[in-house]
């Protein structure tokens, strides 16, 4: 089983980790409050034990139980849920996800989420952007550190090189619209790019290519 040391970025009010796990390399994010030791997970993708160990690097000890508070899941594609049911067995964290991905996810939903939405937790909110397009619920979630950039988490919708996979050329428009007006159009370009595989990216970085990515329609 594939999966990569804890990577780890201390801000002012959180503390963001993430893994990569399985073949297919997922990222594996987990937010945790410094003041209140409020944990979130962002997509339960694989191998719950490494899951486990990174929940347990945030809460001092390796179990899925205490203060994780919710399992978020970006979108529904199989390898990004596929140690979600076992997580959410092991825990009593709320599940979260988009409303039109909650019925082709196996594990079913506490909490849906569409575009606007704040979730709310102690010691730091999660906004959630809707990017329709990769799937139909697909999310994005943005963190706002107060004394320094944006991050915002994208799931598949947004890599370093391009917007996710779609199967249709109206999926991509889609998917391309939302991404521009509601990301590339509303924050910065040292807003940092935590992506569903992969390493992280800036807006800055990312800009320029839009154009590029509209002709070639992927």
């Amino acid at each position: 089983m594939f999966v990569t040391d804890t990577q780890s970025v201390d801000l002012a009010e959180v503390t963001i980790r993430s893994i990569q796990v399985s073949d297919m390399q997922n990222n594996v994010y987990l937010l945790t409050s410094k003041t209140h030791g409020t944990q979130v997970l962002i997509d339960a993708a694989d191998d719950p034990r490494a899951i486990a160990g990174l929940v347990g690097a945030g809460c001092g000890d390796c179990t899925l139980s205490g203060s994780l508070q919710m399992i978020i899941t970006t979108h529904s594609h199989w390898d990004h849920v596929r140690a979600l049911a076992e997580v959410k067995s092991r825990s009593e964290a709320v599940t979260a996800c988009g409303t039109a991905d909650a019925d082709a996810i196996d594990v079913s939903m506490d909490v849906t989420l569409d575009n606007g939405d704040v979730a709310e937790f102690d010691g730091f909110d999660l906004e959630v952007i809707g990017l329709r397009g990769h799937t139909p619920g697909s999310i994005a979630l943005v963190y706002r550190d107060p004394s320094g950039p944006v991050r915002i988490f994208t799931g598949d919708s947004l890599f370093p090189g391009g917007v996710g996979r779609t199967e249709t050329d109206a999926n991509f428009q889609s998917l391309y619209q939302d991404v521009v007006t509601r990301i590339f159009d509303r924050f910065d370009d040292d807003t940092v790019i935590y992506p569903g595989h992969g390493a992280p990216t800036t807006l800055g970085a990312e800009r320029p290519h839009l154009e590029e990515w509209r002709e070639r329609g992927w």
